[in-house]
């Protein structure tokens, strides 16, 4: 697959834009190694895509070092496990209740800027990140970062929402399921360069400065993911018909009520299913979240390097598996792939209850990382099919809440369950969720 892969012929030079601005000279190395192939894409959507593309490649280097070593540095600051919890779920806390505010205030202004505006205020806190090893001593610290955590998670609600509907007006429909791939592929080589440039930092420059370091990279790579989603323009082809598009949208002439405010209408639609299934996805894949480590360390004993090993195994499927995808995606359809996507999900779980070695391990670790391949690709596009072209803020105001309330529910029950049943009952449990899950979504989705 690697070989046929290298072997395919370069891809095209970028757009002239590229081509005569200076900034853009280091970026023709990733697109003549074919990572970016735009060959048989209309010219006036490379600029859109090649954005898109590097958008989650600086994602991905934020990912890769600042969000990934946060809760190991408040660790090392002496965080509890309170502290720890209150930090991951503080963002979704403020997004239950800002997602439908969020979404009136995006149908007010052009998607684009607002999206891109909402990044800036959110991304800005991760500059307060570096000085504040030398400002406060180390129980300071950590609440300061439970506090950043708060103020940076208002702006992130409406980028959250803003950022599905841009990527919809910006990609036309038939070209979805390639952006998709080709940024999941983008995506997993950032962050696992940058997450393994990270661990060798820390190693070899003295604690706190090997953080600063690393903050210090996670900003940057927050100010150019940033630079490129402003330079990204709505593209959209005018919206078919939909089932959804009439019943949708609230009348001008009704009642500024609670219901209408809140976009309870949206509930009565079909897009309840889509709701429905997309919430049991979320809760049954991250309710064994929090009891992965738990097990791979007490029962499986896999050491750091285990570990790190199967890490290295899941990103080099999600590699392989995303460039399957758009096939896959093609014929059978998002919501098809999905549905099987996270219906083969459960067989990780399954496996994982009866590993017994390593090597089964790195084996459940490739597996893992190819199906997610093919879901992470699948859902998003999926779920933009349900969403009238001309309603997207509120509907997908409703699936951020409806995610992030899956987020916080499935932090509370993984556990809970882990610690009534034990690890590997817990194990198969969450696995008969996703089985449920995948069927629910192929069914009713």
């Amino acid at each position: 697959m690697v070989g046929k892969l290298l072997a395919r012929p370069f891809s095209p030079l970028p757009p002239k834009e590229y081509q005569n601005n200076k900034f853009f000279y280091g970026y023709n190395l990733p697109m003549r190694l074919n990572l970016f192939n735009l060959s048989d894409i209309p010219k006036k959507y490379h600029s859109n895509f090649i954005h898109f593309y590097f958008d989650i490649a600086w994602f991905g280097v934020i990912s890769g070092t600042a969000v990934n070593f946060l809760n190991v540095y408040v660790a090392r600051l002496g965080a509890n496990g309170f502290q720890i919890g209150l930090l991951a779920a503080m963002s979704a806390v403020v997004s239950l209740f800002l997602a439908i505010p969020a979404a009136r205030w995006l149908q007010a202004r052009p998607t684009g800027k607002a999206v891109f505006w909402s990044s800036v205020a959110f991304r800005a806190g991760y500059l307060l990140w570096i000085p504040l090893p030398l400002l406060a001593d180390a129980q300071s610290q950590i609440w300061i970062f439970i506090a950043l955590s708060f103020f940076m998670a208002i702006p992130l609600t409406p980028l959250g929402v803003g950022f599905n509907a841009l990527f919809a007006e910006s990609v036309p429909v038939r070209y979805r399921a390639q952006v998709a791939a080709t940024r999941n592929v983008t995506f997993a080589i950032a962050f696992t360069a940058t997450s393994f440039a990270a661990g060798y930092i820390l190693e070899r420059v003295a604690f706190p400065y090997g953080y600063q370091i690393i903050f210090a990279l996670g900003a940057f790579g927050a100010a150019m993911s940033s630079y490129h989603l402003y330079r990204i323009r709505a593209m959209e082809e005018p919206p078919p018909s939909h089932p959804l598009a009439d019943s949708a949208l609230p009348k001008e002439s009704q009642p500024q009520t609670v219901s209408t405010l809140l976009r309870l209408d949206i509930w009565k639609t079909p897009f309840r299913a889509t709701l429905l299934a997309l919430f049991f996805f979320h809760f049954s894949h991250l309710a064994a979240a929090p009891i992965y480590q738990i097990y791979n360390v007490n029962v499986l004993h896999l050491n750091d390097n285990h570990i790190g090993n199967g890490t290295a195994f899941y990103y080099l499927a999600v590699l392989l598996g995303s460039t399957q995808f758009r096939k896959a995606a093609q014929r059978y359809g998002n919501k098809n792939v999905t549905g099987v996507g996270v219906a083969g999900m459960s067989f990780y779980v399954f496996a994982l209850a009866a590993a017994q070695t390593p090597l089964h391990f790195y084996l459940l670790s490739f597996f893992g990382g190819f199906v997610w391949a093919l879901v992470n690709g699948a859902y998003a596009n999926y779920l933009l099919e349900k969403i009238p072209a001309n309603d997207r803020p509120a509907h997908l105001a409703w699936y951020n809440i409806a995610l992030n309330f899956a987020i916080l529910s499935s932090s509370l029950a993984g556990p809970l369950i882990a610690n009534w049943t034990g690890l590997a009952s817990a194990l198969v449990i969450f696995g008969v969720m996703r089985l449920l899950a995948g069927g629910f979504i192929i069914w009713r989705g």
